[in-house]
């Protein structure tokens, strides 16, 4: 256990939890696949985790050397980061987003003229619902904080994994889950996520801002 930051392992579990926001994802999933066998229900589900873990893993250990390429300090990007996440929160406390990414998946049906049946684990599932611009920024902000050793490194990847298995799972179950969760108590944890985000995100633009401030010219 000494090898492994606990700290850092709950803010990132705690981070990831927040903006993959599996109560706002989990009734997309299910009204994407309302109607669908359990099998094409089973194989959308493992898919789109299994993408969009791909997708953060890339961008967490790529992620610097294309910040690198494009001359951007992580002290910056850190404080980007905080303010997108910001938005992000803003956008849960007030019900936007959940919206936003319906409005998407009626345009997609629109668009296929299949709403139940197509392959959804790609697109909207596994980005941007999985892993969305916030994900994104996380991962990268996490791992650049964790770039000196390997055990926070772990910590981070022990974070993020914990929480794409809780959306696997979700996924996997999730008739019985959106029965028991119901469209107000989905919509009170979101809420609460946001708030919980919103102070996550000051931190990182105040922890950017602070490193730019002390950083040599």
């Amino acid at each position: 256990m000494d090898f492994l930051d606990l700290a850092l392992l709950s803010s990132a579990f705690v981070t990831f939890f927040v903006v993959i926001d599996v109560p706002g994802v989990a009734p997309i999933f299910a009204g994407r696949t309302d109607g669908a066998s359990a099998a094409h229900r089973m194989k959308m589900a493992i898919k789109s985790v299994l993408i969009a873990t791909a997708v953060l893993i890339g961008f967490a250990f790529g992620g610097e050397w294309l910040l690198s390429a494009m001359h951007i300090s992580l002290d910056a990007f850190r404080a980007a980061g905080g303010v997108l996440l910001f938005l992000i929160a803003l956008d849960m406390i007030f019900e936007k987003r959940t919206k936003r990414r319906e409005e998407r998946v009626e345009k997609l049906a629109d668009e296929t003229g299949h709403p139940q049946h197509e392959d959804i684990s790609v697109f909207p599932m596994a980005i941007p619902m999985i892993a969305g611009p916030g994900a994104i920024a996380s991962i990268m902000l996490f791992m650049s904080q964790a770039a000196d050793s390997a055990g926070a490194q772990v910590s981070v990847l022990i974070g993020l994994g914990a929480n794409l298995v809780i959306c696997l799972i979700v996924f996997l179950l999730i008739g019985p889950v959106m029965k028991l969760m119901g469209d107000t108590i989905a919509a009170m944890i979101t809420r609460i996520l946001g708030v919980i985000l919103a102070a996550l995100a000051a931190q990182f633009i105040f922890d950017g801002i602070r490193g730019a401030l002390l950083t040599p010219v």
